[in-house]
């Protein structure tokens, strides 16, 4: 959602006549769009700022502008913490980048209800595989999280806005749009998100379709049988579960146990037995005890992710889990998450490997960047292949690929091709 936001920044700036600069000592605007889900990107946040501080003291004339999810938290704590700032924005108010100088306040956070309405150019930084927003903001206020505090409530786009927004995408060339919204299954246009993926997969040109991100509690029945049924969907699902156990899963306000998100696992490989299914587990949250650390465990070894996005718990001050009793020390935080990474490492490998000598379809993405391999490609199932080839191959080509070597995080391939 973040890197989606740079590019609409980008794109109004440009609009504006403004140019890129890789230099920031030759910037005369520095914009920095920011993520509050966890504590350390906070830090690293401010960290950065401080960096332009002394470029700031030597050019007075320099503009530094603070986006994002810190600036729609904090406001005016961010001036008053590094008074060098000039703008705070707000995440529903990227479009005051349009006319900076023109802006009646430091501070622009406002809730925003013209968000779906905007329309501004954006500087895509991939020419195959779009970002496309669907929706904005979030309703389920998880214990843990941040982001209702940030994002606001849920907005949903027109769906025929959304289908004009990827025709046109499709007819500048792109092969793959993924569909962000914080929880994608809540859309709440004119047709449900099934129905969107529907129209979306007879766009012609697009190839693939990607979406995240998913609540296993909104996981419908007709987007479980939109697997294997729409050609264009991709067989890989990000589907959040947080925790192996149900009584922490109350705690963090998730509406599902354990038993129930996994059902919906079987029926997902059930209706489509080659998905790949990746996950979010939050190591350490409040309470948390051995015996949940255990669950989680278990359930890591009985799903078999494809592959987890892991984090320790990271109190965000504003949240109910902020409040909780029984915050854990570090160093448990630390050891369990480690227990977990080495786990789910040893099921992304063994997995991987029953992948060799399989063909697999794979869009030719970049050049590789690593060393040894000519292009970078990814599978339908959102696998990362190297590809050595002995000609050259067109970036958006789709190849049928047969799987040579499998490493932990990616696959190896060569290809031949006439």
């Amino acid at each position: 959602m973040n890197d989606r936001d740079s590019e609409r920044i980008a794109g109004i700036l440009e609009s504006e006549g403004y140019l890129n600069t890789d230099k920031v000592v030759d910037a005369d605007l520095i914009v920095v769009n920011t993520c509050s889900i966890r504590q350390k990107a906070e830090d690293k946040f401010f960290s950065q700022l401080g960096r332009f501080k002394g470029l700031k003291k030597r050019r007075p004339a320099l503009k530094i502008a603070v986006a994002g999810c810190i600036a729609q938290q904090m406001g005016m704590a961010i001036i008053k913490r590094a008074p060098y700032v000039d703008y705070v924005v707000g995440t529903q108010n990227i479009h005051a980048f349009k006319d900076l100088n023109a802006l009646n306040s430091q501070i622009i956070t406002e809730d925003n209800p013209q968000i779906l309405e905007l329309n501004f150019r954006s500087k895509r930084k991939n020419t195959l595989k779009a970002l496309v927003n669907i929706m904005y903001g979030c309703n389920n206020f998880c214990s843990y999280c941040i982001v209702p505090f940030t994002r606001g409530r849920e907005k949903s786009r027109a769906s025929e806005d959304i289908i004009n927004e990827i025709k046109e995408l499709a007819n500048k060339g792109y092969k793959e749009v993924m569909l962000l919204g914080q929880n994608v299954n809540s859309y709440k246009g004119d047709v449900s998100f099934a129905g969107l993926l529907r129209y979306i997969d007879s766009i012609e040109g697009i190839e693939r379709i990607r979406f995240m991100t998913s609540h296993p509690k909104d996981l419908s029945d007709d987007l479980i049988e939109a697997f294997g049924r729409l050609k264009k969907l991709c067989e890989h699902i990000h589907l959040p579960l947080q925790s192996g156990s149900s009584r922490i899963l109350q705690l963090m306000n998730r509406k599902y146990t354990y038993e129930e998100y996994l059902e919906k696992i079987q029926r997902l490989r059930g209706r489509c037995p080659d998905i790949a299914i990746t996950s979010d587990i939050i190591a350490g949250f409040p309470g948390e005890t051995e015996e949940d650390h255990n669950l989680t465990l278990k359930a890591l070894k009985d799903i078999e992710f494809d592959g987890l996005f892991t984090f320790k718990y990271s109190p965000r001050a504003g949240t109910a889990a902020s409040r909780l009793p029984e915050q854990l020390d570090e160093d448990t935080k630390d050891r369990r998450l480690q227990e977990i990474n080495t786990l789910q490492d040893e099921i992304t490998e063994k997995k991987n490997k029953r992948l060799i000598d399989s063909y697999l379809e794979v869009l030719i993405e970049s050049p590789s960047d690593r060393a040894g391999f000519d292009f970078m490609g990814r599978t339908r199932t959102n696998k990362i292949v190297y590809v050595n080839s002995k000609n050259s191959i067109p970036y958006g080509s789709i190849l049928k690929i047969q799987i040579k070597k499998a490493n932990r995080h990616s696959l190896e391939a060569d290809v031949e091709r006439p």
